[in-house]
């Protein structure tokens, strides 16, 4: 939660990534709050009372995961309306003649993500949810400490350079400060 909301207002799309890593967590400890107090919000480096509400935020999306059918897989309503604000920035970026180095970034992962929806990615997501998705693999794939092909690292550069100029744009436009015409 502490982590999350930190996030948010400095990366949306780091934010986006620790909650579909949460969502995990969630999953991983079988939707259990025992589990999760135990393994998750025990250990965390904060008072009792922040503990408490801590308790309280992954005990809600325990109960919207249950809610909105995404116990298995999938992701919550409010990670994909982040989705959906992301992809419509993202065009209006790409339609509006002041972003030349956001639309560059852009075609410069263009055959990558073609190559991802290629290979087996879901050709049903926006463009943007698909580089999520690569992001999300490689990240997992790190943190299981398996072998990452240089090819894959500088692939996800590519990825990652457009989704950091993307986020960025994001505060920008959430802050009011961001002309488009």
């Amino acid at each position: 939660m502490y982590i999350s909301q930190q996030l948010k207002q400095q990366n949306i799309a780091e934010y986006l990534l620790y909650m579909w890593q949460v969502e995990d967590s969630i999953r991983a400890n079988q939707f259990d709050m025992a589990k999760i107090k135990e393994r998750i919000i025990d250990p965390y480096p904060v008072s009792e009372e922040q503990k408490r509400d801590l308790y309280r935020w992954y005990e809600d999306l325990v109960n919207m995961m249950h809610d909105e059918g995404v116990m298995e897989k999938g992701h919550l309503q409010i990670n994909k309306n982040i989705i959906v604000w992301l992809t419509d920035l993202h065009l209006r970026l790409l339609r509006s003649p002041k972003f030349p180095y956001y639309s560059a970034a852009y075609y410069k992962a263009l055959p990558l993500i073609v190559e991802l929806r290629a290979k087996g990615a879901d050709k049903d997501v926006p463009e943007l949810e698909t580089c999520f998705d690569a992001m999300y693999g490689v990240w997992m794939l790190k943190l299981q400490k398996k072998e990452v092909s240089e090819e894959t690292q500088k692939a996800m550069k590519t990825i990652g350079d457009l989704l950091a100029i993307l986020a960025g744009y994001y505060i920008k436009d959430k802050q009011g400060d961001l002309e488009l015409e």
